[in-house]
């Protein structure tokens, strides 16, 4: 895109004292080569991230000490200078008080497009909160909580583990994925309210562990990766009813590849909607595979290192040529460019050192003058 610069925000796991958010400018032109731009202090663990760049705006989640033992969320906001990538604190709000030596940090953002609200999900807390924005796009207070209970019979699902929320291709509909309880739990907002209206569940199987969710760029399917098991289950989308038809579920390692000691991560489509790529830790791949948008069934194509431990989340960049991987253990961001016709991927030999990175999220925005 002429006359725009691509920005690419990370959050990591950080103390206060480090730099936990980073600004990079990406340089597709160059070969897909990273420049550090800026990076902010004074955040414990911001590890994700949410971009509205036609406002200038950059969200980071956070932790912080509650005074009684316990931790709870807050969210940071910031200005953005789309001219040298500056960022400028706004302000900071607490989004999910802990009670006692409770903890309620968040591991996950998202926005609506209106810019009413955010939505963050407390894993450890079991939570899902709706935080209201004001007209300049400040968040203002939390406005619900939505509460998760139960559990399943496997370790790490002692209790319900909301990973993330997702808005569904015209919003009206939004899907968390619980890790704990292995389902995806619709939900609807009340705008006269300002509440979380359950609307039902999707069922995953037994320890499959679901993390993160996307949709389809034709809205008619959406998929999951499933932490625990390694796997990748498919659906097809009735976006009238809100509701998730099961497809299919498919492994995310190659053939003979035992699930112990890998955990699944990231997910997310090329923009065409033919390939879909997801993470695994432990094995510190991309897995890639080819998407029948009809049916949402997947077929293998390859999997690729990530040349470092953990990749935590990845991205594609919006014109999709390249994929930048986030190694948590190899602190540092891989670049991939992307053969489009086939959806496979190269090590460029561009990378960026970066402290424990957990996001990263790209944006365009004006190039300066």
């Amino acid at each position: 895109m002429k006359n725009t610069r691509l920005l690419l925000f990370t959050g990591s796991y950080a103390s206060a004292d480090e730099s936990g958010v980073q600004v990079f400018e990406f340089n597709g032109e160059a070969g897909g080569t990273l420049t550090l731009l800026d990076k902010v202090q004074g955040i414990t663990n911001p590890t994700f991230v949410n971009v509205d760049a036609a406002e200038g705006r950059l969200y980071a989640i956070g932790e912080k000490a509650n005074g009684e033992g316990g931790k709870e969320g807050e969210v940071v906001s910031f200005a953005i200078d789309p001219q040298d990538g500056k960022l400028t604190e706004m302000n900071r709000i607490s989004t999910m008080p802990a009670a006692g030596s409770g903890q309620t940090t968040t591991c996950h953002i998202s926005r609506d497009s209106r810019n009413e609200f955010i939505i963050v999900c407390s894993y450890h807390g079991g939570l899902v909160g709706l935080v209201s924005l004001d007209q300049e796009g400040l968040p203002v207070r939390l406005e619900d909580t939505a509460v998760h209970t139960g559990q399943r019979n496997l370790p790490g699902q002692d209790k319900p583990h909301p990973h993330s929320a997702i808005f569904s291709p015209d919003e009206k509909f939004l899907f968390v994925s619980d890790l704990g309880l292995d389902l995806i739990r619709t939900y609807t907002i009340n705008h006269d309210t300002k509440t979380l209206e359950a609307l039902g569940d999707t069922m995953l199987h037994e320890g499959a562990g679901p993390r993160h969710f996307v949709f389809h760029p034709d809205g008619k399917s959406a998929y999951v990766i499933n932490e625990l098991d390694s796997t990748v289950t498919s659906f097809l989308y009735d976006s009238a009813a809100g509701t998730l038809q099961t497809a299919a579920t498919i492994s995310t390692l190659p053939e003979g590849h035992t699930a112990a000691g890998n955990s699944c991560a990231e997910i997310a489509l090329s923009a065409d909607g033919l390939f879909l790529y997801g993470s695994n830790r432990g094995h510190d791949s991309i897995v890639v595979y080819a998407v029948d948008p009809a049916t949402a069934r997947l077929t293998l194509v390859e999997h690729v290192s990530t040349q470092g431990g953990h990749p935590r989340h990845f991205t594609l960049t919006p014109d999709g040529a390249y994929l930048i991987a986030a190694n948590r253990d190899g602190n540092n961001l891989v670049v991939f460019s992307v053969d489009r016709a086939s959806g496979r991927l190269s090590f460029t030999g561009n990378t960026a050192g970066i402290s424990r990175p957990v996001c990263v999220k790209p944006a365009y925005f004006p190039a300066a003058e």
